[in-house]
């Protein structure tokens, strides 16, 4: 019944599957995957035995694998059970959809592939740390690398580790504090692979770094997996022109009054923030403690915030992303009325975050901030088990906004899939 309230049906993208049982996903969602013209999706998958990025033209259906990795998973956020300075960093791939080049980490090394097929290693990762999710300025001349001292993320997964994922049975914000840890923005030359700055950040786990669209000089990075304080500790800007580290969500009252009804509060949770094409906006999305799921805006350039309360039975945690005229799309929260759930899984995987891993819609969501409103439109069911971070469906729009591309596992395989809009 709930299913045919959807008015479109999603469609695979990720190839046949003559070739047996493999995973294939879409590159991290703080980058697109997709060719500026829409025109070739970039992937990876494990269809050779091991992870490797592969590139699929979407007009011809040819594809074809653009890194060479043959030694495995390397060990980073969010893959604890990889191997350590060894194998593809899955976490490590970006795409500059302007000039089709792909950058990701091959054990120790920084490199870059070219439309060409031409591979080239940009620098080393030093030694003793861990890296995360990469991001190249929208100019491409800038790749910035969050890395981690190792202690971090020092831990046997196969004696220490826990759930589908095997991440530690530590609090590892915990440690970085307890044993003043710190984390480094790397920003390299993407032309010469030299390391123009470290920008070292103590006390601090980043996983997640985006270069403003208009201004490289500032890049936002996180707070990942707060021990204390997540509403408030999540969202940070650095400016590398000023060298100032500032904090993005404040203590405080709603900007718009009694619109939200919930005060920014540093026992919230906050989580996967993004930018606005034109730079001036900052979305994210979490829940206020003690109270409902939000997603949430904030202004550069005037300090403002706007905060969307989700009604209370939204509780399904999901990724918020947006097109390039900031209309959102989003994998979880949404459910028609009184409709009940399937009962899943959800003892894997399990961060944070206090909402049920239980999503199952692709939703095109139109805001008007200033009324505080939110316009849900299910497009599909994505029918995703959530279960570890590949299976997360990462919902993101085509160039062209026509498009949503998410993952999904359904059966045995994580595969892709679009849905029109």
């Amino acid at each position: 019944m709930y299913g045919e309230q959807t008015s479109k049906k999603r469609t695979l993208v990720s190839g046949c599957r003559e070739c047996g049982h493999f995973d294939t996903q879409l590159l991290y969602f703080t980058c697109s995957s997709l060719s500026i013209d829409d025109r070739r999706l970039y992937m990876i998958s494990d269809r050779d035995g091991h992870p490797n990025v592969w590139m699929r033209d979407l007009h011809t259906g040819d594809e074809r694998m653009i890194t060479a990795n043959t030694g495995g998973i390397l060990k980073s956020y969010v893959y604890f059970a990889g191997v350590q300075d060894k194998g593809l960093g899955k976490a490590s791939v970006c795409l500059d959809p302007h000039r089709d080049i792909i950058y990701f980490i091959q054990d120790d090394k920084i490199c870059k592939a070219e439309p060409d097929g031409k591979i080239t290693v940009l620098n080393i990762v030093p030694d003793h740390r861990m890296t995360a999710f990469t991001h190249v300025s929208d100019d491409g001349k800038l790749l910035c690398v969050p890395m981690t001292d190792g202690r971090c993320l020092d831990f046997d997964p196969d004696t220490e580790g826990s759930g589908l994922d095997k991440r530690p049975v530590y609090d590892i914000d915990g440690r970085v504090q307890e044993e003043n840890l710190s984390s480094y923005l790397c920003v390299y030359d993407t032309a010469t692979g030299e390391r123009l700055y470290e920008k070292r950040v103590p006390k601090c786990w980043i996983t997640h770094v985006q270069f403003n669209p208009v201004n490289p000089d500032i890049i936002m990075f996180n707070h990942e997996w707060s021990s204390f304080d997540c509403g408030i500790r999540r969202i940070w800007l650095y400016n590398h022109a000023t060298d100032e580290v500032t904090r993005v969500r404040t203590e405080g009252e709603d900007t718009l009054g009694d619109t939200c009804g919930y005060p920014r509060r540093a026992a919230d949770w906050v989580c996967h923030e993004m930018w606005s094409d034109d730079g001036n906006f900052i979305i994210y999305h979490g829940g206020y403690a003690d109270g409902p799921a939000m997603v949430g805006r904030y202004e550069l350039s005037t300090h403002r915030y706007w905060e969307i309360a989700l009604p209370e039975e939204y509780n399904a945690y999901g990724h918020f992303t947006m097109d390039h005229n900031q209309i959102l799309c989003c994998d979880g929260y949404f459910k028609f009325t009184d409709e009940q759930k399937p009962v899943r899984e959800n003892s894997t995987d399990n961060g944070p975050d206090p909402h049920k891993k239980d999503g199952e819609y692709i939703s095109r969501v139109v805001p008007d901030w200033d009324k505080g409103k939110l316009e849900w439109i299910p497009l599909c069911k994505h029918k995703s088990d959530w279960l570890g971070q590949d299976a997360h469906p990462h919902p993101i729009y085509s160039h062209r906004g026509d498009k949503i591309y998410f993952n999904a596992r359904t059966d045995k395989d994580v595969e892709v899939f679009c849905v029109e809009v």
